[in-house]
């Protein structure tokens, strides 16, 4: 149950990664690469400002605020130079690995004792119960510590589902979703859709920054590789919650993201439990990220083969 509980609390944390690449490769049909430098660069900051002993609060709002700044990169190369948008994304990423490695002074950071997010709930918890405190869920011993990190994971990512979802339906978040849709029409209404995509791509690495930053603060680490396939993890996890939840609203949308991540975090937890080498994780998850994408065209084939059939 333990390992049951730390797959849905890692699942939930890999959905705001999951809400970035929701924002960029939904909304705006941007092939975003930019994430997979930083999501370790959310990580790298969070660790050695930690490290440094800076709130771990503020370390998580910087490490956005860099997130932001390296997809602002990336929008502004891709509008003003008019390059292709894997290739900008390409470059940055490229250059954030020295940055990282900068940031970190070496290519593994750990914060043994620091003050993070989740000491700070353990040492919470432990004032209003008995250290190791142990409750009954599902007729399983669990410890209280591990079900209090992830309700409060749940709440806060329920939190900024619901946050991104009302910026969605304001005056720039609606000008963001009409210039991914049809930007010659938003052109046309005097929107600068340059300036909305490099807002966007902006917040979409900045989502992917904080989930890098939440993640090292949860393992205790960070290191300069953690970012290598995040991308396929996270657009496995949008396209399995568009297939379990079924809807194009922006609100299904962005509860299906969430809900893809935390699934395909178990699917991936279950196959490792199964016996699976944990050196093959990355061709388990491409073989998840396959089956993904091509599960709805098989559905939708053999539904039409069987309307073929009742016409016959």
């Amino acid at each position: 149950m333990s390992i049951l509980i730390t797959s849905v609390i890692i699942g939930l944390i890999l959905s705001l990664l999951a809400l970035g690449i929701f924002i960029s490769f939904k909304v705006f049909d941007f092939p975003d690469i930019t994430v997979e430098g930083s999501f370790t660069l959310g990580a790298a900051f969070s660790a050695a400002l930690i490290v440094k002993g800076v709130d771990p609060l503020l370390a998580g709002f910087i490490a956005f605020g860099g997130g932001m700044a390296a997809g602002a990169l990336t929008g502004f190369i891709h509008t003003q130079f008019r390059i292709n948008p894997l290739l900008s994304g390409i470059l940055v990423m490229t250059a954030l690995y020295s940055v990282n490695l900068h940031i970190m002074g070496r290519s593994n950071l750990p914060m043994p004792g620091s003050d993070t997010i989740f000491s700070r709930l353990e040492s919470f918890w432990e004032t209003v119960v008995e250290p190791n405190h142990k409750m009954a869920v599902l007729g399983w011993s669990v410890d209280s510590k591990d079900l209090l990190i992830l309700l409060v994971s749940l709440l806060a990512v329920s939190l900024t589902g619901i946050l991104l979802r009302w910026f969605f339906r304001t005056h720039i978040g609606t000008a963001m979703r009409a210039t991914g849709d049809n930007a010659q029409m938003i052109r046309a209404l005097g929107v600068n859709t340059k300036t909305m995509i490099v807002l966007g791509i902006a917040l979409a690495n900045g989502f992917v920054a904080l989930s890098g930053a939440v993640l090292a603060q949860y393992q205790g680490f960070a290191d300069v590789q953690m970012g290598i396939g995040m991308m396929v993890w996270g657009l496995a996890s949008v396209i399995i919650g568009q297939a379990v939840v079924g809807e194009s609203g922006v609100g299904y949308l962005i509860f299906g993201t969430i809900l893809g991540s935390v699934l395909f975090r178990l699917l991936v937890a279950i196959a490792l439990r199964l016996g699976m080498n944990p050196n093959d994780l990355k061709i388990i998850t491409a073989l998840f990220v396959f089956a993904a994408l091509i599960l709805p065209v098989l559905l939708k084939r053999r539904k039409g083969f069987f309307k073929r059939k009742d016409y016959a």
